[in-house]
């Protein structure tokens, strides 16, 4: 069976229906584009009215087959050159036979997909909430290379098309329509066939062309040599640098893509595009980001790393949630949860700090509201989900309830046992600490087996990541719970093990303890921060750690102390503990106090405080690349420990963790990842190299030795 079958109707129309055979969406494999070509050169031998293009899957077309892109090899550049000229080859002539062409979008049509309903004349979409149009490639270290780089800009524009392109952009059936991606709107599936026979029959008896095949053909707005274009293309390169820093070569090899391709011929136009695609299918970023942004994402949200009696669980939907604290972290889970139809109730010592806790979701609502992203009806809706309360009792008959109080012992314990006192026996009870270990917390509770950590981060209405850990005691059933809420409420969880500091706090304090250290030394504040952006950090560690507050680190350390010294374990140090001394002492604890490393004036914005030469007099340059890989590979060592003590329990989990939860540069596919494509025997050279230079914590670990005695990579089996 083909993945394209063909069908001919009363009206002499014909019907390509994709419907691939071997899996439940449609892709670019070799299988669709062996049937296209068949399809082509069936046709070239019938006389037909036109041709319909659908699918009997859900969605229109998946989009490339990215098992056979993340396998391109360089060596195989040529041949898979080839390959993407003879797919586009076959949709060029489906747009060039004469005859009208119409796509016939009956569900989601990304990437790929979307570049085949470029190559047809009419594109009706149904109006349906699953139907989304785009070209996401570059979100994994790709250009469109089906035609979407040529099509886009002579269909759009070049300003127009640029975003689509540059961001991955994704838009609903009306805004499609609205941006002239689409000409018509089907309300159902029997109108969307009435539609595409209607465009066929009415214009069938003429040689239909595209835009752009048309003799007296001009691309909207102009050419790259269009005065107002060219002002725009001057300076795009340095804006995409300031955005990439370098590091992403997609989006680079999208500017070129569209600027050549708008000077020369569609034919031509159509070769650069593949020649920069094969350049990135074979790169190593893109490998990175495919691995992790799609293989190891999908498998996480399957439950990949879940235990075998935990993906036995049948889990059901929360309906009801507690929480408890009212505080940021408080507020914007409540508004989360709301927002996805769960009730709320949030509490707090007061009513005012409920009520406040609540206002959160109301300002973050209006804010949508004045956007056009919502409606009053829905605001309300969704605001009534919230009860705010500062009574205990109140939390009967929630399902789950989630500790969101202050990263102090005493005061969880105590919350958590009078929230237990009104719940049944059946409730998930999860604390939200960022550093004190699960074990410790359940002792609290009367139902241990019950107990379990989730994790969220801050700013938690917009962090994707919720970090779920699993205490001592900890069943089957409520990590089943857990993990099933964490998807219910359009988050993405990773598991992990008890720790102190479990995974992604300990981690990202590395990341800050690091910058903080050499700050110490006498680097240059600058040069630290210029160099976490270089290496494609979203944010510089001085500056993340303002946002954290050096306050909240000194009381971690403390905790952190506290409990080692009553277990009669060693105090680890750090070159950062006296720079935090310092600051603190100087009365710069971070941005919520008015300033930290940063200054943050009322009008203008933050700039590294003046201050910070006299206190932290530089005295040491570095080379770039030695600030660049501490920063880097403080975190992949210590990610690497993390795995290597069971804390982690895999691979994708850390991978994942480390880029949505912490920050890590997506360009490297994760912690774990980045050792993997540093290669493994280079980066242990490396880290020794680095352990003699700046101290014993960039040693590799023994399992990293181990790996590359048997020159093996991390990889999860």
């Amino acid at each position: 069976m083909k993945s394209i079958r063909l069908e001919k109707d009363g009206d002499n129309i014909v019907h390509l229906i994709m419907d691939n055979p071997n899996a439940s969406a449609n892709v670019m494999d070799r299988d669709f584009t062996n049937a296209l070509q068949d399809t082509v050169e069936q046709l070239k031998r019938e006389d037909y009215a036109g041709i319909i293009l659908r699918s009997a899957k859900k969605t229109f077309f998946a989009g490339g087959d990215l098992k056979s892109i993340y396998a391109a090899q360089e060596n195989e550049a040529e041949a898979f050159f080839a390959s993407c000229e003879s797919l586009k080859a076959n949709l060029r002539w489906l747009e060039t036979q004469g005859k009208p062409v119409v796509a016939a979008i009956n569900g989601a049509a990304l990437g790929g997909g979307w570049e085949i309903a470029l190559s047809c004349h009419q594109r009706i979409a149904l109006n349906a909430p699953s139907v989304k149009i785009g070209l996401p490639e570059v979100t994994l270290g790709l250009l469109p290379g089906g035609g979407g780089c040529v099509r886009m800009p002579r269909l759009l524009g070049i300003q127009s098309a640029l975003p689509f392109l540059l961001e991955g952009r994704q838009v609903r059936v009306e805004q499609a329509l609205k941006s002239g991606l689409i000409q018509q709107i089907a309300s159902d599936t029997e109108e969307l066939l009435t539609l595409a026979r209607a465009f066929i029959l009415a214009n069938g008896h003429h040689r239909v062309l595209q835009p752009w095949d048309q003799p007296d053909f001009r691309m909207p707005g102009g050419d790259a040599s269009d005065p107002e274009n060219a002002q725009l293309l001057v300076i795009a390169p340095a804006m995409l640098e300031k955005k990439t820093k370098g590091c992403l070569p997609a989006p680079e090899a999208i500017l070129a893509t569209v600027v050549e391709g708008a000077q020369v011929d569609f034919e031509t136009a159509t070769r650069i595009e593949s020649r920069y695609f094969v350049k990135l299918a074979c790169g190593q970023v893109a490998k990175n980001m495919i691995g992790t942004f799609w293989f190891a994402l999908n498998e996480l949200k399957a439950g990949a790393s879940l235990p075998q009696e935990a993906r036995q669980v049948e889990t059901t939907p929360i309906r009801k949630i507690g929480i408890l604290g009212a505080g940021m972290m408080g507020s914007a889970i409540a508004y989360i949860c709301a927002n996805k139809g769960v009730e709320v109730v949030l509490k707090d010592i007061s009513m005012e700090a409920a009520l406040k806790g609540k206002a959160y979701a109301e300002k973050s609502l209006q804010k949508r509201l004045q956007r056009g992203k919502t409606d009053e009806a829905r605001m309300q809706s969704v605001l009534s989900r919230i009860q705010a309360t500062d009574s205990a009792a109140d939390l009967g008959g929630c399902e789950l309830v989630i500790e969101a109080v202050f990263e102090d012992r005493a005061l969880k314990g105590k919350v958590t046992a009078e929230a237990e006192a009104q719940l049944g026996d059946r409730v998930v009870f999860a604390s939200n600490t960022s550093t004190l270990p699960i074990t410790g917390l359940a002792k609290a509770s009367a139902r241990p087996d019950n107990f379990i950590g989730m994790h969220f981060f801050s700013p938690a209405d917009k962090m994707p990541l919720v970090e779920i850990i699993c205490g001592g005691e900890t069943s089957a059933w409520t990590l089943a719970q857990a993990f099933a809420f964490v998807l219910q409420i359009g988050k993405t969880p990773i598991v992990v093990n008890d720790s102190r500091g479990f995974f992604t706090s300990r981690v990202f304090g590395c990341f800050t303890n690091e910058g903080i250290g050499m700050l110490s030394e006498g680097v240059n504040p600058a040069s630290i921060e210029n160099a976490a952006a270089l290496a494609g950090f979203p944010v510089g560690p001085l500056a993340v750690s303002d946002e954290v507050s050096l306050t909240l680190m000194e009381k971690i350390r403390q905790q952190t102390t506290s409990d080692l010294l009553r277990e009669g374990k060693t105090i680890p140090t750090h070159p950062a503990d006296g720079a935090i001394d310092e600051m603190l002492a100087l009365g710069r604890p971070g941005r919520a106090a008015g300033g930290g490393f940063y200054s943050y004036p009322e009008n203008g914005g933050k700039h590294l405080w003046p201050g910070l030469q006299k206190a932290f007099s530089p005295a040491r340059q570095l080379p770039m690349a030695d600030v660049k890989e501490r920063l880097l590979f403080i975190m992949a060592i210590e990610t690497l420990r993390c795995y290597e003590e069971n804390i982690l329990r895999s691979v994708r989990d850390a991978n994942i963790g480390s880029i949505f939860g912490i920050g890590f540069p997506p360009w490297t596919g994760g912690a774990l990842q980045y050792i993997n494509q540093y290669g493994i025997t280079a980066f242990i050279q490396r880290a020794q190299q680095l352990a003699r230079a700046y101290g014993d914590r960039f040693s590799p670990p023994a399992l990293l030795i181990q790996l590359g005695e048997s020159q093996q990579i991390l990889t999860d089996k």
